[in-house]
């Protein structure tokens, strides 16, 4: 999972090599990242570059507000709050993602779907820190598309600050409440075709036309 020289980007890495069965997730297929307010113009010609088709930023409306994404007015960015923020609700701890899925599947499941309907090319995903929204859509990710519990847990780890548990206990909990974390995305609402086609764009080349 190599680091992307994204200035002043400090968590931007490439999924790809992410080991799946019989084979790795293939390279620019997903991103994630850090936030992108703090861009320098290299950086922002750096994304672009990649080829990137889809940004999709995870952030609450006001955070995309008050720390806007320099690609705000592009077409390729889109504004897909992963969490909310509910009058009553406060998870158990900052670094336990359970109750939170829990309670805000329609959500993710939003995020999901968004990611399968990107057009063909590398999606970048990222939040604020690319830690816990950005953690949790891209272990769905993989996930779908059969990666290990430890693989997703070790890329998980990569980030600053993290501590690998707290993926494996999510991934135990989707385990143990759904089934497994497709089991998760099909309850919220998640078409089988969306599950199948971010299995596909982690895994196979695109075509050459």
């Amino acid at each position: 999972m190599p680091f992307l020289d994204l200035p002043d980007c400090v968590n931007a890495r490439d999924l790809g090599g992410t080991p799946l069965p019989g084979g790795a997730v293939r390279m620019r297929a997903l991103l994630r990242s850090d936030n992108h307010d703090l861009l320098t113009d290299a950086g922002v010609r750096a994304v672009r570059d990649l080829g990137v088709r889809r940004i999709l930023d995870l952030r609450h409306a006001w955070e995309a507000r008050e720390f806007p994404s320099p690609f705000g007015e592009d077409e390729i960015y889109l504004n897909l709050p992963l969490l909310g923020v509910y009058p009553g609700f406060e998870p158990t701890a900052p670094d336990d993602y359970r109750p939170e899925v829990d309670h805000a599947p329609e959500r993710v499941a939003a995020a999901f779907t968004a990611l399968a309907e990107a057009p063909p090319g590398p999606v970048l995903v990222h939040c604020h820190g690319g830690r816990d929204r950005t953690g949790i859509l891209t272990a769905l990710a993989l996930a779908v598309a059969g990666a290990s519990h430890e693989d997703i847990a070790s890329d998980y780890a990569l980030t600053e600050g993290t501590d690998p548990q707290t993926m494996l206990d999510l991934l135990a909990h989707f385990d143990a409440a759904y089934g497994g974390p497709a089991a998760y995305l099909r309850g919220a609402g998640v078409e089988q075709r969306h599950l199948d086609a971010v299995a596909e764009r982690l895994t196979e080349a695109p075509a050459i036309h």
